[in-house]
């Protein structure tokens, strides 16, 4: 299960995260850290952001606590995440576009570029509610690999999906090589 966080705060080897408000404001729970060379690294535990790292508190120091606020993504209905899967980075500047579909057409409704951690947090139109519906992200992957010096065989890449209103949040990220992609519903 991947949760959104607010925040999260390192104390010692016990990490505490406070859920963002959809999933259940004030709602916490602690997981033992792991410390690998004066860091702690939460890796991939199904949060919502991979990795958080905190310098691993000194014996001979009180210990602070430090606290990380998360992206703004818990308020907007839907985001993206671009991953080069060559390099295993995310992809910084990738141009997406969402469409909804409307009487056999598509219109669209926004437009936006990945950040350096290859995320849009907020692609759908701030203050707008996400009505049901068919919906088209398009990740403009051919722009990207050859602003790169890269060749490519798929010139964009078209995610067609169906909002039901089953969920607060819709979550689409895009794992992507010069010759092949995958995608799937996350959270």
């Amino acid at each position: 299960m991947r949760l959104a966080l607010s925040s999260i705060t390192v104390l010692n080897t016990t990490v505490k995260t406070v859920l963002a408000p959809q999933h259940g404001a004030g709602t916490s729970f602690q997981v033992s850290a792991l410390f690998k060379v004066g860091l702690l690294s939460l890796i991939s535990l199904g949060l919502s952001s991979a990795v958080f790292a905190a310098d691993t508190p000194s014996k001979s120091k009180p210990v602070e606590s430090k606290t990380v606020e998360a992206s703004p993504a818990k308020t907007n209905p839907l985001s993206v995440h671009v991953l080069n899967l060559q390099t295993g980075l995310p992809s910084e500047n990738v141009t997406v576009t969402l469409e909804q579909q409307d009487q056999g057409g598509w219109k669209k409704i926004n437009e936006g570029k990945t950040n350096q951690q290859g995320r849009i947090t907020a692609l759908y139109p701030v203050d707008q509610k996400l009505s049901s519906g068919i919906y088209r992200v398009t990740f403009k992957t051919g722009e990207w690999f050859k602003v790169h010096q890269q060749a490519s065989f798929f010139p964009e890449v078209p995610v067609i999906f169906e909002v039901d209103g089953s969920v607060p949040h819709y979550h689409i990220p895009l794992l992507v090589s010069p010759y092949g992609y995958s995608t799937y519903r996350g959270n």
